[in-house]
């Protein structure tokens, strides 16, 4: 059943930045779960895959686009507004959009190291030509490479999804040091807010996973950062991206759709409290 437009006024748009430098920490996972979240409580959700992998288009069931319909098209230099935005899980809501990535953003990364604004080019795209969403989720590459760095220069917000792992763990430290550098190198002004961190993949069975899930939230709290409940380790996540569904969609009652209404919550009201 569709769902209908929201009639209320949202005073400021959410740009979230989906940023860690670890592979298979559950960034696509938490973009497409935060998006159908959201679009099934009425709010206006675009997705925007910065990904070369290209993984949000087998998450949301789509097939491969042409280049000039993906977001390497909107980064050129005669981009002329037209968002290349295809309609997800369109039998189920019509709140929620995508404009795709795809290995060609290989190319516009290389590209972006030697553009005059590259680190600002996506921004600049919406600030000229403006969407109309109440959110727009960034869904970065596992690396601190060009287009990450586009996408904090874009965003409002940063969340930092994490595998509750030594190495993952000590990776998002390094994360938090070149977030601050380059806040202050872009001269971000006001600076993207970081959201929070969201432990992924936590398997309460592994005493490391216990202890880490114990110690990292009061970590961060040191630093003024939030950490969300964890998202559980199923391998009902990995079937429902094959089938391109949520798993709202695909197992509508599992338990792990729980463990995003923390983060769910917050965002709607950032969303809904926030001025311009």
């Amino acid at each position: 059943m569709m769902l209908k437009e929201r009639s209320t006024v949202v005073d400021m748009q959410i740009r979230l930045a989906v940023i860690s430098n670890a592979g298979g920490s559950g960034k696509t996972t938490l973009s497409v779960h935060l998006a159908y979240e959201l679009g099934q409580q009425g709010f206006k959700v675009a997705l925007m895959d910065l990904d070369p992998q290209g993984s949000l288009t087998l998450f949301c069931g789509l097939t491969p686009p042409e280049p000039e319909q993906t977001l390497a098209a909107v980064l050129k230099d005669n981009f002329d507004g037209k968002w290349p935005l295809m309609p997800c899980w369109s039998s189920h809501t019509d709140n929620v959009v995508i404009c795709q990535g795809g290995m060609v953003l290989t190319q516009t990364a290389d590209e972006l190291v030697l553009h005059k604004r590259g680190a600002y080019l996506l921004g600049d795209c919406l600030s000229d030509y403006p969407l109309e969403h109440n959110l727009i989720i960034l869904d970065c590459p596992a690396t601190l490479g060009p287009l990450p760095l586009m996408a904090l220069a874009a965003s409002t917000h940063i969340v930092v999804p994490v595998q509750l792992e030594p190495k993952s763990v000590q990776g998002a430290a390094r994360l938090l040091e070149w977030y601050y550098y380059h806040c202050r190198h872009l001269r971000l002004k006001p600076e993207p807010e970081i959201l929070g961190f969201v432990p992924s993949q936590y398997d309460r069975k592994r005493a490391v996973h216990r202890q880490l899930n114990e110690s990292l939230p009061l970590e961060l709290e040191q630093m003024g950062i939030r950490a969300f409940g964890a998202i559980r380790n199923s391998t009902e996540f990995a079937n429902a991206s094959g089938q391109g569904l949520p798993l709202h969609l695909h197992r509508p009652c599992h338990p792990a759709l729980d463990d995003f209404k923390e983060i769910t919550s917050y965002l709607v009201g950032i969303i809904q409290n926030s001025k311009p």
